[in-house]
């Protein structure tokens, strides 16, 4: 397994800086979010491209994916009953194909639950715009060398995929290349099994990881007051078990404590966590 960490956790440190710490603290790979990158990442140039590539790889990393797909440009909606504002944002979906293609990247998650959930439409009506949409992108995601991975995400964020039951249904209708999932640890409170039988019974999908605290803190092997403090053993044993060797990317959606703290405990705690499942 190789280990990652989400970009957008930097806040205002520089691209550059923030491949060196990930670099530092024993991190292989980083995750881009495209909206720290540009107002609009669809038009980002080729050759800021290229040095955004450069940078990631100068500093001994490599890209392991793009997430937070849709937050830029705004008023992105994959499933509205706005056919312009839906067109719109498959080609941005498609642009990033593109762009994942060129800066490296094997995968997309798409999780974005605001710009997919139910907008004047039920959401029946949705889940089939969407797995429409996905259908189309797979083969030129394909041709690109990238997987769009299909994210379940909670119910209270979206009401359009929310298990990996569900996501696999649609990858299973699409068939085919170009399309999976990812198995995220926060995202798993609509799941009625723990998290070793869920990788288990659908390592077939599971092409990412996100690695976070049910609550969206960085695991720590340090007790906080009012933080959530998981068994991930169970998880880790299975996917090892499964044979599991993408990336284990680091995505938290709260700013505590500051980069370098952040960094050094998920650092401790993966090193802990891998020492016991391999001994």
């Amino acid at each position: 397994m190789r280990t990652a960490v989400c970009n957008e956790m930097f806040g205002a440190i520089p691209f550059e800086e923030q491949c060196v710490l990930a670099a530092r603290h024993g991190f292989q790979g980083i995750e881009l979010a495209p909206y720290t990158l540009a107002e609009d990442p669809t038009q980002i140039r080729p050759a800021r491209t290229r040095e955004i590539r450069r940078i990631i790889e100068e500093a001994g990393l490599t890209c392991a994916g793009l997430h937070w797909l849709l937050r830029a440009p705004a008023g992105l909606h994959l499933t509205t009953a706005d056919a312009g504002i839906r067109r719109r944002s498959w080609q941005v979906l498609s642009r990033l194909v593109e762009f994942s293609c060129d800066v490296g990247s094997p995968v997309m998650i798409l999780g974005s639950g605001r710009q997919r959930n139910s907008q004047g439409v039920t959401t029946a009506e949705a889940l089939r715009t969407l797995q429409d949409g996905l259908a189309n992108l797979a083969s030129s995601a394909h041709e690109a060398g990238v997987t769009v991975l299909l994210e379940p995400l909670r119910s209270r964020v979206t009401d359009v995929v929310n298990t990996l039951h569900e996501a696999e249904a649609v990858i299973a209708a699409i068939g085919g290349s170009g399309i999976s999932s990812i198995f995220d640890f926060h995202n798993t409170t609509d799941e009625t099994e723990p998290w070793d039988r869920l990788i288990a019974r659908h390592r077939g999908i599971i092409r990412h990881v996100h690695l976070n605290e049910v609550d969206g803190y960085h695991p720590s092997l340090i007790d906080r007051p009012g933080r959530a403090r998981s068994d991930f053993l169970p998880a880790f044993r299975a996917l090892a078990k499964e044979g599991y060797a993408g990336w284990i990317s680091l995505e938290i959606f709260h700013n505590a404590e500051p980069p370098l703290t952040v960094l050094a405990e998920t650092r401790a705690f993966l090193e802990r966590t891998v020492s016991i499942v391999q001994a």
